[in-house]
């Protein structure tokens, strides 16, 4: 846990001094729900009924930007040879980066979420299937997408490969988080697709961490 804490903390220093690419992920999203009435059209019937997933996929997106540089910089620094070298568990190396990643993107997309969704009309029923949906599904998008940011490491053109392994797998994420926020508009118990999404994230917490510490050892032979 003293190596969780560690590189938890070092992350999030590193996040503060590199606050551009954090904002990078935020104005993206932004920019990308905000066309959505230009293209669309001001209609808020319209609006309002493609809300969910235009907020949902918009997230996603914007969340992808920011994975290719999970490994990146301690990978060409040597500072990931050091780690897999003293022996300390990469699983715990890879919880703490995910969960570094998510609170300085994940986090900050789910608090802006709201605001934004003014802008599409969405009704005042599902502001609260959406933050409980974003904030079941935005942790397993961080934990899926270090699977794969190990996985292209040392790679070239890795965000390319990266969006091909894990857009895939994000389409269950989006489609039960889509699914939360449109029942709750219809007053539809929404608890069967949220405890599906608390499923996906509890499995993702297991086996994720595993998965990418593996592919980084590969990665740093």
């Amino acid at each position: 846990m003293s190596v969780f804490a560690a590189v938890l903390k070092r992350d999030l220093a590193l996040a503060l001094r590199q606050s551009a690419d954090s904002f990078t992920v935020l104005a993206f999203f932004a920019i990308a729900v905000v066309l959505f009435p230009l293209g669309v059209g001001p209609e808020s019937n319209t609006l309002a009924k493609i809300a969910g997933g235009v907020l949902w996929v918009s997230a996603l997106l914007a969340a992808l930007l920011s994975l290719d540089r999970l490994f990146t910089v301690d990978f060409e620094d040597g500072t990931l040879d050091q780690l897999v070298l003293s022996g300390e568990p990469l699983v715990f190396v890879v919880l703490a980066k995910t969960a570094a990643h998510w609170l300085t993107t994940g986090l900050p997309l789910i608090l802006l979420s709201p605001v934004l969704a003014l802008t599409l009309h969405l009704p005042g029923e599902g502001y609260g299937a959406l933050l409980a949906a974003l904030s079941l599904g935005t942790p397993t998008v961080s934990l899926i997408g270090a699977v794969g940011a190990a996985l292209v490491l040392g790679s070239r053109r890795g965000g390319v490969l990266l969006s091909f392994l894990v857009l895939p797998l994000y389409v269950p994420i989006l489609i039960f988080g889509t699914l939360s926020v449109e029942g709750a508009i219809l007053g539809v118990s929404v608890k069967a697709t949220l405890s599906l999404l608390g499923a996906m994230a509890s499995f993702a917490v297991i086996l994720a961490p595993w998965a990418a510490a593996a592919a980084l050892r590969q990665a740093t032979e």
